[in-house]
């Protein structure tokens, strides 16, 4: 397993440690904790892409595994939100869809040979999301109450309402992109 595979591993074993902390208050200082294990499984999606492509170890596993770690992470912590009361689930049910959405597409159209890459709309979305998700998080860590609180909140808000956008425009230009492949006659 090269180094790239690794991270990728890596960043999917994280996730129930980061789960753990964000969910459970038992330990001292959880949300830190939560946020720094957000903050290097997410560090990990950034590398292990760039280590692949720059080093020319890019790899079957590494294609299945990458996208559904991101998946995993950036849902789990939106999901945690939902639990906490900090985010709404419908812009949550909107980010889902999207992912399902283009997953299905991938399978579609790698029964016909092609490959969906990630472009540069869905970077955006992914860098945007996990930036948004670190600052809800870096906001628990201090704990706000009264107006610093609802201050917050909408913070939150339309940092999610933001990556619900991006998310939306993501999934309409792969929808676009590769519409020829699922609007047939086969």
């Amino acid at each position: 397993m090269n180094l790239p595979n690794k991270l990728t591993l890596l960043r999917v074993i994280l996730i129930p440690f980061f789960l753990f902390f964000m969910l459970m208050d038992v330990v001292p200082f959880s949300p830190v904790i939560a946020l720094i294990i957000f903050i290097a499984a997410s560090v990990t999606d950034a590398l292990d892409g760039h280590i692949a492509r720059s080093r020319g170890l890019v790899t079957t596993f590494g294609k299945f595994l990458d996208p559904l770690a991101d998946k995993a992470l950036v849902i789990s912590a939106l999901i945690c939100f939902v639990q906490m009361g900090i985010v709404g689930a419908v812009p949550v049910i909107i980010i889902v869809f999207r992912e399902f959405m283009v997953s299905g597409l991938r399978l579609v159209v790698a029964g016909e040979g092609v490959v969906v890459a990630a472009g540069i709309w869905g970077k955006l979305k992914t860098a945007f999301t996990m930036a948004a998700e670190v600052a809800i998080m870096l906001g628990l860590c201090f704990n706000f109450d009264g107006q610093a609180a609802e201050i917050a909140q909408i913070v939150y808000t339309i940092l999610i309402w933001i990556a619900v956008a991006l998310t939306v425009i993501s999934g309409w230009v792969y929808l676009k992109g590769y519409w020829k492949y699922i609007n047939t006659s086969k």
